[in-house]
């Protein structure tokens, strides 16, 4: 019975890609920002090969990795957390996500507004922190909806629970992801319902992502397919749109996400266990928060020993990430850069340094392979070079 555990630490980037620049990003590099910070501790992650990986020599390698690993090189045109999913899962895209740095055009909002019967304030890219503390208030006040974005391809609502129950925000969202497409085709639109009184306002852990529906089949829809498993746990099934999934498991953090990963450890399935750790990406990396990232990455770390003690004897665990969110720059949107991939387990060889792969959709290829099921993938296996 052949399971596999993958594992993406959201925005956990490992140094800029060449072309990092025309996106803004050159010097980002998530870990090795965080690694100089006193609450950093990577000693698990060290022991598999971490930082034997391609230009991670700013920490003191392994000499003998228990695991194989690589550079992976994202090939799709963006550095969002739906781009860099969809590539891992197979499909790369040559067209970035529209984006709107100067707001929404006057013409979208004024349809919302008509399909929702609501007002819409803000219209401009925002922390999402901040733009309850500006436009909370108002909000809460007349009832209107904060529109808001970010440098991704996102639309953003944000609204008081005591005044539009989540429930109430979400079928506002669904109407706004009905409208945005073609050429206004947002990779998500994001349910962002807060709670508390002015000036205090935080938001709740009930944000909901309505993604763009992926435009083929991804390595998920072959598991489905196949018959198999796929247990999406934490944001995978939102990022998916629902696609390929047979299990739902939502999450209310990292920790949370660890343990409902363990819980379904101790489950007999066969397939895919796919999981979505977020908080390294929404709580530290878009707020600048470096020691909250470091922290976040050492409770990964220790919490990972776990993790290794529940994998059964055919059991792989593979752990990526999608794109970086460098907590040092300027910029607090996600950064283009390399992700780490370590893939472990008894049936695959330690100390195996696969260098710097082409395409993020080589770990969906692995895994088609490695649970027998053939399916349409841009990526190339490289299951035979660590088995």
């Amino acid at each position: 019975m052949k399971r596999v555990f993958l594992i993406i630490l959201d925005s956990v980037g490992i140094g800029e890609m060449p072309d990092a620049e025309k996106y803004g990003d050159k010097g980002s590099n998530t870990v090795r920002a965080c690694s100089k910070n006193k609450n950093f501790s990577m000693p698990n992650m060290r022991k598999m090969g971490l930082f034997n990986i391609e230009g991670m020599d700013y920490k003191e390698s392994e000499p003998e990795p228990i695991a194989s690993f690589a550079r992976m090189e994202e090939l799709s045109n963006g550095k969002d957390t739906i781009i860099g999913h969809w590539e891992i899962a197979g499909i790369e895209s040559k067209k970035p996500l529209p984006t709107y740095p100067n707001g929404f055009p006057k013409e979208l909002i004024e349809k919302f507004e008509n399909l929702t019967g609501k007002k819409a304030i803000c219209n401009k890219p925002y922390s999402g922190t901040e733009v309850i503390k500006d436009y909370g208030r108002e909000s809460v006040e007349t009832g209107s909806l904060i529109v808001y974005t970010s440098a991704d391809s996102v639309f953003q609502i944000a609204a008081h629970e005591e005044v539009t129950p989540k429930e109430e925000l979400y079928k506002y969202c669904r109407i706004a992801r009905d409208m945005l497409c073609g050429e206004h085709a947002v990779g998500r639109v994001i349910a962002r319902p807060f709670i508390g009184g002015f000036p205090n306002y935080i938001r709740t852990t009930n944000r909901h992502d309505f993604a763009l529906v992926p435009p083929e089949k991804t390595m998920l829809d072959f598991v489905k397919e196949s018959g198999k498993e796929v247990i999406a746990v934490g944001k995978i099934s939102d990022i998916f749109a629902g696609r390929g999934i047979t299990e739902k498991i939502l999450t209310k953090g990292n920790a949370d996400g660890i343990n409902k990963t363990l819980e379904v450890m101790d489950r007999n399935f066969e397939g895919l266990c796919f999981v979505n750790l977020v908080d390294f990406d929404m709580l530290y990396g878009h707020r600048n928060d470096v020691s909250g990232y470091a922290s976040a990455l050492t409770y990964f770390d220790f919490r990972l020993r776990e993790i290794c003690d529940k994998l059964r004897d055919e059991d792989i665990l593979i752990i990526t990430a999608d794109h970086g969110c460098d907590p040092t720059t300027d910029s607090t949107d996600h950064s283009r850069e390399y992700t780490p991939m370590i893939i472990y387990g008894k049936v695959i060889k330690p100390g195996v340094n696969l260098g710097t792969r082409r395409g993020f959709s080589d770990t969906g290829a692995t895994v088609l392979e490695y649970l027998g099921i053939k399916g349409k993938n841009k990526g190339k296996s490289f299951l035979k070079e660590v088995t």
